[in-house]
C-alpha cells in the first residue's frame, strides 16, 4: 500500500510553525556569525585570561591593501538591522548605543532619537552634556572600537556583506565616547592608539581582541605587541570589566506588540539590551519593561 504524501500546505506550515516556536523560545538558526553573542567571560579575572588566550590565538599579518574599501561595504551607516541584541525596537543602531551609554536621557515622542543626557565618557572620564542638534551632536560621538578601515585591512574583505553590516552595527564594537577624541583616534589600531585614560585601556584591548575574534580578523606585529603590553599590566581586578554585557538570548526579531504578548510569551520581565525590550514598552524608563 502506497503511503499518502504529505500535502503541500502542510510541508510549507509545519517549518513556519516550527520556525515561529523556536522565536518565542528564543532561539536562532543562522549561518553566520551571531552578532553580540557573548564570548566575554563573567567575572574581569576571566576576561583577562580569556583575551590573552585568545590574542595568542589571533593570526599575526600585514595589512592588505586597502583597495575597495568604502563606508558602504559596511552597510548603510546606523541601521536597524543588527539591533535585534537591543531589543529590535526599530530604531537606528546610533539611538540604541547613546539610550545604553548614557545617563539621564530624555527621547523624542517616537522612543528612539535621544534629544539630551550625560556621558561618562570611558576614553577621558569628562562629563559631557548632549544635547541633539546641528551644532551640538557631534559632542558625542559612537565610535567603532575596532575601526571599519582597520577592519578592512586585516580580513572584512573576506566577509560577506552580512557579516560587515553585522561587524558595523555590533554593540560590541560601538561606544558612545568624547567627539573629539573619536576624531583624534581616526582609523587607528591599538598600536597607533589608545584612550588617554589609561583606567579604560584594559577594557578597550580586551573588546577589540573579541571582535577581532568574533569576525576573524588579524592583527598586525605592532598591534598585536601593543595589546600584549596592555593587557600584561592588567590586573583583573575590575580593569578588564566590559561595558557592553551581551545578552544571553540571540533571537531574530523579536517583537512584542505589548506586555500582554510578552507575558504570553513568556518572556516577561524584558531588560533594556535584550530581545524583546522597547522603550515603548518601559513605562517610567528605569530599563525593565512588563515587569
Amino acid at each position: 500500500m502506497l503511503k499518502k504524501k504529505p500535502s503541500r500546505a502542510r510541508k510549507i506550515i509545519l517549518p513556519l510553525a516550527i520556525a515561529v516556536l523556536l522565536a518565542v523560545l528564543g532561539i536562532v538558526l543562522t549561518k553566520v556569525s551571531k552578532p553580540n553573542t557573548p564570548i566575554t567571560s563573567s567575572t574581569p579575572s576571566e576576561q583577562l585570561a580569556a583575551a590573552r588566550t585568545r590574542l595568542d590565538k589571533l593570526q599575526v599579518k600585514e595589512w592588505a591593501p586597502k583597495t575597495g574599501y568604502d563606508r558602504e561595504q559596511f552597510g548603510s551607516a546606523w541601521s536597524d538591522d543588527v539591533s535585534v541584541e537591543l531589543g529590535h525596537n526599530r530604531c537606528d543602531t546610533r539611538n540604541d548605543i547613546l539610550q545604553r551609554d548614557m545617563r539621564d536621557e530624555k527621547l523624542d515622542t517616537d522612543g528612539c532619537k535621544v534629544l539630551s543626557g550625560t556621558l561618562d565618557d570611558p576614553y577621558t572620564g569628562k562629563t559631557i552634556a548632549f544635547k541633539q542638534g546641528r551644532e551640538s551632536s557631534a559632542a558625542v560621538q559612537i565610535d567603532h572600537v575596532v575601526a571599519l578601515s582597520n577592519a578592512w585591512l586585516t580580513g572584512a574583505q573576506s566577509l560577506s556583506p552580512e557579516q560587515r553590516r553585522n561587524l558595523a552595527n555590533d554593540p560590541r564594537n560601538l561606544q558612545a565616547v568624547d567627539g573629539p577624541t573619536n576624531q583624534g583616534k581616526g582609523d587607528s589600531d591599538a598600536g597607533e592608539w589608545l584612550p588617554p585614560r589609561k583606567e579604560y585601556q584594559c577594557t578597550y584591548i580586551v573588546r577589540q581582541i573579541e571582535v577581532k575574534t568574533v569576525y576573524s580578523l588579524w592583527v598586525t606585529k605592532s598591534e598585536r605587541d601593543s595589546m600584549a603590553r596592555v593587557l600584561s599590566s592588567c590586573t583583573g581586578s575590575g580593569a578588564a570589566a566590559t561595558t557592553t554585557a551581551a545578552p544571553t538570548t540571540t533571537a531574530a526579531n523579536v517583537y512584542f506588540k505589548n506586555c500582554e504578548e510578552a507575558r504570553a510569551a513568556g518572556a516577561a520581565p524584558l531588560r533594556r539590551g535584550q530581545p524583546g525590550y522597547r522603550v515603548q514598552l518601559d513605562g517610567n524608563g528605569d530599563g525593565v519593561a512588563c515587569e
